[in-house]
């Protein structure tokens, strides 16, 4: 009997979160594969609970360049003890990418979850930037396709390598909407439920993802509360601000949670913000997944004016759109939103919901498997 083919997942977080990583999984495990899942261990990382086999290494640093060098070392590591067993690798990320390539003796799918080398811890930077820049077009030789989260990168990533480069956006599954009471489920994290609920959401709120934007324009509007799910120096900055005398108590700030528990708080809440600035090229040409987050569980949105995330909301009438996030702008795209019944909104984020969903670009997993594998079978011949 012939063994199962394995699939090693690599990324840089420690597994909990990564809703992404989740979905490729179990398509993967729908394509007859067994994926086998590589993260890191963190110092706040709770036990893994999900149905693959799974590593965590330990790396020597959580931060800065010796979090990065430490992780490739330990993926090297890693990939030495364990390629016998594997029939391929699945690099979410450039930073996990190198050791996969390096190693050169299985087949490397890459899925880009971002536009690394335009990201904004690199903006600033460019003897960063040119180092990861330089490993990305010495990695990007030995590509045959790629995978990314939105056609605006695809299409930087096409015009810069020549690659073929499908996009699987990070959208749900098909689900039915979860069932909720109104705004009870903030009751259990302490949000009274007297007031309509702003809900920003985001794993990690780092600089320019307009968490501060949506606190500065709190105090403005009267009558709403305003909660934070998640991490992130943005986030930090937001809890420590809580108790100051101008929120009134109205700002709240949930670290972050497990999928299901955001679905319910996500369900509950008035009005979603995506309020992302356009100061680096990343974030500019961004699709978030908590656009589809809002779109799936019938939440109005307002969203600042990224080209992707502007025009389908713009497209499909999912919420309002602000140029720049200034606390006036807000306050009045907000109010705009609640002004309106939510049994409108309802209907159009239903109808768009049925066009965006993880099944529309699923296929395009199984193409670019394909497509690896058999690039590096005629590679492995020519030798």
């Amino acid at each position: 009997m012939s063994r199962t083919r394995r699939i090693a997942v690599w990324v840089s977080n420690d597994l909990t979160f990564d809703q992404r990583v989740k979905k490729t999984c179990q398509t993967l495990e729908g394509l007859g594969w067994t994926p086998v899942l590589v993260g890191r261990e963190m110092p706040n990382s709770v036990p893994w609970e999900g149905p693959w086999e799974a590593h965590r290494l330990k790396l020597a640093a959580h931060a800065g360049p010796r979090f990065y060098l430490s992780l490739q070392r330990e993926l090297h590591r890693w990939l030495r003890t364990h390629a016998s067993r594997l029939d391929a690798i699945w690099c979410n990320d450039l930073d996990t990418l190198a050791p996969a390539v390096w190693h050169g003796r299985l087949p490397v799918i890459y899925d880009s979850h971002e536009y690394f080398t335009e990201a904004a811890g690199l903006t600033g930077k460019p003897l960063k930037r040119a180092l990861w820049l330089r490993l990305e077009r010495w990695a990007f030789k030995s590509l045959p396709c790629m995978i990314t989260v939105n056609e605006s990168i695809a299409e930087s990533y096409r015009r810069t390598y020549g690659l073929e480069v499908l996009v699987v956006r990070n959208m749900p599954r098909r689900q039915t909407p979860v069932e909720v009471e109104g705004r009870s489920a903030f009751e259990a994290y302490g949000v009274p439920t007297d007031l309509p609920i702003a809900l920003m959401q985001g794993a990690y709120m780092d600089r320019d993802r307009g968490a501060v934007e949506a606190v500065a324009a709190l105090p403005g509007m009267k009558g709403i509360r305003l909660v934070l799910v998640g991490a992130g120096v943005e986030w930090e900055e937001a809890h420590a601000q809580v108790s100051e005398p101008e929120m009134e108590g109205r700002l709240h700030c949930i670290p972050k949670l497990p999928f299901e528990a955001l679905r319910k708080l996500t369900a509950s809440a008035d009005v979603g913000l995506s309020l992302d600035k356009g100061s680096h090229g990343n974030y500019e040409m961004s699709l978030p997944n908590k656009l589809f987050d809002f779109m799936h569980a019938r939440l109005p949105m307002v969203v600042t004016a990224r080209k992707e995330v502007a025009a389908i909301v713009r497209e499909h009438g999912l919420g309002e759109v602000v140029e720049h996030a200034t606390p006036s702008a807000v306050k009045a795209a907000v109010e705009k939103v609640l002004h309106r019944p939510r049994a409108e909104w309802a209907e159009a984020l239903s109808k768009a919901s049925e066009s965006f969903h993880w099944g529309v670009d699923e296929p395009q997993i199984e193409r670019a498997l394909d497509t690896c594998l058999k690039a590096h079978l005629a590679g492995s011949h020519t030798q």
